[in-house]
C-alpha cells in the first residue's frame, strides 16, 4: 500500500511539473510576440530639396515612357542627374529647369551639352513640358537623387533560429525540446496511472482479467455464403463499370482546363486584367480572319521596349503570387527570354538580328472535321472573348475554359440572342423571319444554325 501511495505522489509531481512546462512556453511565445510587435523600424531622413514621394509621381507621368534611373532607354538614365551635370558639365538646376521646359529652343539656341545630347540620341528632341513648374521638376530631381528604397523585412521567428526582435525570447529550439519532454512526461504519467489502479485493485481483493476474445466467423466466408449478397454485387459492379467506360470514352478529345506550360510565362492577369488591355490589341486577327491567331513578338515590343522590368502594384506582390513565385524578379526574368527572342539589345537600344522562334503550346484546338470562324462570331455576332475563353483577365496562366464540344455550341446557337440593332449583316434576315413566323428574339438556330453543313462540309 506504500508503493502505491508513493506512485500517486510522484504521478501529483509529473503534473505540477507539465503544467509549469506549459505555462513557460506560452509565456515565451508571448514574449516573442511581444518584443516583435514593439521592434521599431527606422528610416534615415535625407534633405533631397524636394519632395521625392511627389516626385516619383510626377516621374512616372511623365518621364517612364523614355526614361529609367539606373539604365539607358529612350533616354539616358537619370539617377543622379543633378549631381552628374554639376559635376561633369558645370551646368546647375537652372539649365535642367530650360531644357525640360523648352528643350528645342535650347537646341535652336545653339547650346553645347543640348546639341550634344540631341545628336548622342540620333537627333530626337525630348518632349517639352511647360506645364511643369520649378518646384514639380525639384521633387523630380529629389526623386531621381533619393537612395534605393530598401525593404521592410517583418520580423518573425523562424523554424531554424532564434528570434531577431531583440526582446531576448526563448530559440525554437528550447521550446521543442520542452514540447517533447511534456509529451514523454505525459506517456510516463498514465504508464503510471495505470500501473496504480491496477495495484489499488489487487490490494482490494478485485481481480483483473482480460475478457476472451469471441472467435467470430471471418467477414470473407460469411459474404461467400451469402449467394443473394453476391448477386447484388456482381450487378452493381458491372454497372459501375459500364458507367465509368463511358463516361472515360466521352471525355476523349476534351481537353477542358487544359493549361501547358509556355516558354514564355505570360500572364493574362496582369496585361488584360490589371492594365486592361484589350484582347484584340494582340490578336487583331480575330476580327477579320477565322483564327484568332498568335501575336508575333514585335507586338510584345511595342510596349516592353521601355518596359523592360516589372515593378508589381505599389502594396507588393500579395501572398498567392509569392506562395507561387509570381515575384517582380520572376516577371522581370521573362521579359529578358522575349528581348533575347526577339534579338533585342537592352544597352544600345536596337535590335541586333540574332532571334529565335518562341515554341508557344496551342490550348484551343478544335477537330479539323469542325469549322468555326472567328471574325464571324466576334464582328458580326458582336460576341465577347469571355463568353468562349471565360474570364481571361483573371488567370494567370491561360487554360481551356470551355469544352468545345458540339453539344456545347449547339446549345449556345440556341440559346444566344443575336444582337440585332445596328447590326446590318443581320437585319434582312430578322425582317424576312419576322414577317414569316413572327419572331421576336432572333438566335442562331432560327437561321440555320443547327445545320450539320454549317460546321461540317
Amino acid at each position: 500500500m506504500k508503493q502505491v501511495l508513493n506512485r500517486i505522489q510522484f504521478s501529483r509531481f509529473l503534473s505540477l511539473t507539465l503544467l509549469l512546462v506549459t505555462q513557460l512556453i506560452a509565456f515565451s511565445s508571448f514574449s516573442q510576440d511581444a518584443a516583435a510587435e514593439a521592434a521599431p523600424v527606422e528610416e534615415p531622413a535625407a534633405d533631397l530639396g524636394g519632395d521625392p514621394v511627389n516626385g516619383k509621381q510626377l516621374f512616372n507621368q511623365n518621364c517612364a515612357a523614355c526614361h529609367a534611373l539606373n539604365r539607358k532607354m529612350t533616354g539616358p538614365a537619370l539617377a543622379n542627374v543633378e549631381t552628374r551635370l554639376s559635376e561633369n558639365e558645370g551646368l546647375g538646376k537652372e539649365w535642367l529647369y530650360k531644357w525640360i521646359k523648352n528643350s528645342a529652343g535650347m537646341i535652336a539656341s545653339g547650346d553645347a551639352y543640348a546639341n550634344k545630347i540631341y545628336n548622342e540620341y540620333n537627333q530626337s528632341a525630348m518632349t517639352a513640358f511647360p506645364t511643369l513648374s520649378n518646384e514639380d521638376i525639384d521633387n523630380i530631381l529629389a526623386y531621381t537623387a533619393a537612395p534605393a528604397p530598401t525593404p521592410k523585412v517583418a520580423v518573425a521567428a523562424t523554424g531554424g533560429g532564434e528570434s531577431t526582435s531583440g526582446g531576448g525570447g526563448v530559440s525554437n529550439e528550447i521550446i521543442l525540446g520542452a514540447l517533447a519532454l511534456v509529451f514523454g512526461l505525459l506517456v510516463v504519467m498514465l504508464f503510471l496511472v495505470n500501473n496504480t489502479l491496477r495495484k489499488i485493485a489487487e490490494a482490494n481483493g478485485v481481480q483483473v482479467v482480460k475478457e476472451a476474445a469471441k472467435k467470430r466467423t471471418p467477414i470473407w466466408k460469411a459474404f461467400a455464403q451469402n449467394q443473394f449478397l453476391i448477386f447484388c454485387t456482381v450487378i452493381v459492379f458491372l454497372l459501375g463499370s459500364a458507367y465509368f467506360a463511358y463516361s472515360w470514352m466521352s471525355q476523349i478529345g476534351i481537353d477542358q482546363g487544359y493549361a501547358p506550360v509556355q516558354p514564355i510565362h505570360y500572364s493574362h492577369r496582369i496585361h488584360a486584367g490589371v492594365n486592361k488591355i484589350e484582347c484584340q490589341y494582340c490578336h487583331s486577327s480575330a476580327r477579320v480572319s477565322k483564327h484568332s491567331g498568335i501575336p508575333s513578338l514585335n507586338v510584345c515590343m511595342n510596349c516592353h521596349k521601355s518596359i523592360y522590368e516589372y515593378k508589381g502594384p505599389a502594396e507588393g506582390p500579395s501572398a498567392d503570387d509569392l506562395a507561387n513565385g509570381y515575384t517582380n524578379e520572376f516577371y522581370t526574368k521573362e521579359i529578358k527570354k522575349l528581348y533575347k527572342a526577339v534579338g533585342w539589345d537592352e544597352q544600345n537600344q536596337q535590335y541586333t538580328g540574332d532571334s529565335q522562334p518562341v515554341e508557344w503550346v496551342r490550348i484551343h484546338n478544335l477537330p479539323d472535321f469542325a469549322y468555326f470562324n472567328h471574325s464571324q462570331h466576334v464582328s458580326v455576332g458582336k460576341i465577347e472573348c469571355q463568353t468562349c475563353h471565360g474570364p481571361v483577365e483573371e488567370m494567370e496562366i491561360i487554360y481551356q475554359y470551355s469544352p468545345l464540344t458540339m453539344g456545347w455550341c449547339i446549345n449556345c446557337h440556341r440559346e444566344t440572342e443575336v444582337q440585332v440593332a445596328d447590326n446590318e449583316y443581320y437585319s434582312k434576315i430578322h425582317e424576312e423571319l419576322s414577317k414569316k413566323y413572327g419572331v421576336e428574339k432572333l438566335t442562331a438556330a432560327q437561321m440555320g444554325g443547327l445545320e450539320c453543313g454549317k460546321c461540317h462540309y
